[in-house]
């Protein structure tokens, strides 16, 4: 942990306004303050933070951790389930987490909706996966598992594999019951059926539609063509990845973090290695890290434009999503002669990469620096420069960067409103700090300024993948370390020891000491982090995966109310979500 921690300026503010005895600090290697208070003094504590000097611009998570079963609690609160507050100062490039804890005698809590409107989706979710209840929540029900659903599946005592559970069986009566939790009541969300002269529509956008992006719903109160109010709804892609990884072993998760995100590849893998190497005590080497710059890189570009030819189709156009989908082949060709896979390589590994770069890497990447240049200059020309686009995004959906921290949103849509932050260069990680490259930002925050802010993107990333070949390090692709797998194989030949540790990586896992780490990156989407409890096992004791675009699909309601369906489409299109990163 950082020296100073709890000496830092907002915890000697939070001793002085509530009293150091009403409040524990906790070390972690989280790389922030972390704090306990007491459930009665949260909403003060929260509405503390977010005014005056010491106020934090977002609310960046909220969750919880089922602690009934963790080993290793010495010097902390008695607690059955612990919730916790992340808060982000990007001004003050500062971090703040709380946390509350809870005995499973009495599962209730106030909400913070109140103070952070962005809360709203993370305590429903709290209430989905663990049951806790949050009390003033203006609409607590299930948001990832369907409403009839039993159980909640993140508690330790809730099944981690298909085989623990009863044969599945589903009835003429069961489905009759399941079809009938999933009927939409408008006076459920608080909305009315008419206003008087007439009857309001009622439209299911998605969940299988082109324009959704994958499988989403949302709920479309309509007046003619006017969205008088919107549901989004979510979880048809949920698949447990946090709970997954409580079963599988430190080194056996990588390729689930590939899924997450499944357009940005290896830049899933970058938080999560990043996160294990600080409880490891790794220090990558700087031919890793470089190597690792390299390929999130590429794989921004490669999302990006897989953005920019969906965003473009939604809005009319069919020519450009074959042309960026070229585009993403050349991409692929690198991908897949360093990597050996295209989409998901799983590639980076604990303390380093899986294997050192191939004979030939730098002629093939030069040649994909080579040819896409010219091609942001067409795609810009000839399609954001073209009229038609023009009139359907200039000021379509837009908000400013106060709306846009008030609700988490991050990345690309935050820094089309101006706001100028980007973790690569402000947080630096994986050594983007010797990197030259420069920070686009829009300035109206619409879905013009959304979509130029990626080009300018890709030309970023391809100066500093160009910044790669010319000055890759000398020396090894992965840290000396015992906790890296595998060792090398001339050790392994000689040491006894090391072939005994590589058998034992191999068959169990690493074991890393008690602790908790955080990590958060720029991806493709916007800021993505894993927050891992160690227990002293080969597993995670609790996986966190804090998404970009989970955030982004709660604001939608509040910038669509008002706006009419063609503009919805256009803003859905502008977000660049997928729903793997959105359910998890």
């Amino acid at each position: 942990m950082p020296e100073g921690l709890d000496r830092d300026p907002i915890v000697q503010a939070l001793y002085q306004r509530f009293g150091e005895q009403r409040l524990l600090f906790q070390n972690t290697l989280t790389g922030m303050p972390v704090l306990w208070v007491s459930r009665e003094l949260l909403v003060d504590v929260m509405q503390f933070l977010r005014s005056g000097e010491q106020a934090f611009d977002m609310l960046y998570d909220l969750h919880a951790v089922d602690e009934r079963l963790r080993s290793h609690r010495q010097g902390l609160p008695d607690s059955d389930f612990t919730i916790f507050y992340q808060l982000v100062s990007f001004s003050r490039g500062r971090d703040l987490m709380l946390k509350v804890a809870l005995s499973e005698q009495d599962m209730r809590l106030p909400s913070i909706t109140s103070v952070w409107p962005s809360a709203n989706w993370y305590e429903r979710e709290v209430f989905d996966m663990f049951g806790i209840r949050f009390d003033g929540h203006p609409h607590l029900t299930r948001i990832l598992m369907p409403p009839n659903w039993q159980g909640h599946p993140l508690r330790k005592d809730y099944p981690a594999r298909a085989t623990e559970f009863d044969p599945y069986t589903l009835t003429m009566e069961s489905q009759d019951k399941a079809q009938e939790a999933l009927r939409f009541v408008p006076e459920e969300w608080g909305m009315k059926r008419g206003n008087g002269d007439q009857d309001f529509m009622f439209l299911n956008f998605g969940p299988n539609h082109p324009s959704a992006h994958g499988a989403f719903r949302i709920v479309l109160q309509l007046d003619g063509e006017e969205v008088v109010d919107c549901v989004p709804d979510i979880g048809y892609h949920h698949r447990g990845a946090e709970k997954m990884g409580e079963r599988q072993s430190w080194h056996s998760y990588i390729p689930y973090t590939d899924r997450i995100d499944y357009t940005g590849g290896v830049v899933n893998n970058l938080p999560y290695v990043l996160a294990v190497e600080k409880l490891a005590g790794i220090v990558t080497t700087d031919r890793a890290a470089t190597i690792r710059v390299m390929m999130t890189e590429l794989f921004r570009i490669n999302s990006h434009l897989l953005f920019l030819g969906t965003y473009l189709q939604d809005l009319g156009a069919m020519t450009p999503v074959f042309l960026t989908f070229t585009d993403r082949q050349k991409a692929y060709e690198v991908i897949e002669a360093i990597t050996g896979f295209r989409m998901h390589p799983a590639w980076f590994r604990i303390g380093g990469v899986a294997h050192d770069l191939p004979k030939g890497w730098d002629r093939l990447m030069n040649g994909f620096l080579k040819w896409m240049p010219k091609r942001l200059n067409e795609y810009q020309r000839a399609m954001m420069d073209n009229a038609i686009v023009r009139d359907r995004t200039v000021h379509v959906a837009e908000y400013d960067s106060t709306e846009a921290l008030e609700w988490g949103i991050t990345g690309p849509n935050l820094r089309a409103t101006g706001f100028d932050f980007d973790a690569r260069r402000d947080r630096p990680y994986s050594g983007y700090d010797n990197f030259d490259f420069e920070v686009p930002l829009g300035h109206n925050g619409d879905v013009f300024d959304r979509g130029m802010v990626r080009i300018e993107e890709m030309r970023q990333s391809l100066r500093i993948i160009e910044q790669c070949v010319k000055h890759m390090p000398a020396g090894d692709f992965k840290a000396d370390h015992p906790l890296t797998t595998p060792p090398p194989r001339e050790k392994m030949k000689e040491h006894i020891e090391t072939l005994i540790t590589h058998f034992l990586q191999v068959s169990w896992g690493p074991v890393l000491k008690p602790n908790e780490s955080f990590q958060m990156i720029e991806a493709t989407k916007g800021l993505n982090s894993y927050y891992l409890t160690a227990d002293g096992s080969t597993t995670s004791y609790r996986t966190r995966i804090r998404t970009p675009s989970y955030p982004h699909l709660q604001h939608i309601p509040v910038l669509m109310r008002g706006g009419f369906v063609p503009d919805l489409i256009a803003h859905v299109a502008s977000i660049d979500f997928v729903m793997a990163d959105v359910d998890r």
